[in-house]
């Protein structure tokens, strides 16, 4: 089962990918929204953990809008794993269609737990 993780930092990014490895899932990593609209439409992956502030093109609100907009991509869960702890994000974050929001720093576990509970595992 693969994982999308888009996340421009590359220390985050890093540690997403040891933890959901660890967790016995496949990653693909991008650090920006252009790319990951074309990995996530092109081999649609299970889950997607997106960052919101990225550089380039698309921020994560709207990677999470095209995601939505487009069929082959809609009904993959998205959790969103930002800096931002403000109302306004969150809500910006649920009316793009994100599926879960968790703040950095985050709870590996929680996490993980999230994603085992999106993909219905464990």
């Amino acid at each position: 089962m693969r994982i999308l993780v888009v996340e421009d930092q590359d220390s985050i990014r890093k540690m997403i990918e040891a933890l959901v490895q660890a967790r016995g899932y496949s990653v693909t990593a991008v650090a920006n929204g252009a790319k990951a609209i074309d990995v996530a439409t092109t081999d649609p992956p299970k889950l997607v953990l997106l960052d919101l502030m990225l550089p380039g093109q698309y921020d994560g609100f709207e990677v999470c809008r095209r995601l939505r907009a487009d069929p082959t991509t809609r009904s993959i869960p998205v959790i969103i794993i930002s800096a931002l702890d403000d109302p306004d994000s969150r809500a910006k974050a649920t009316d793009a269609g994100a599926n879960a929001y968790y703040t950095k720093p985050f709870s590996p576990i929680a996490l993980l737990k999230e994603i085992e509970r999106q993909v219905g595992a464990g």
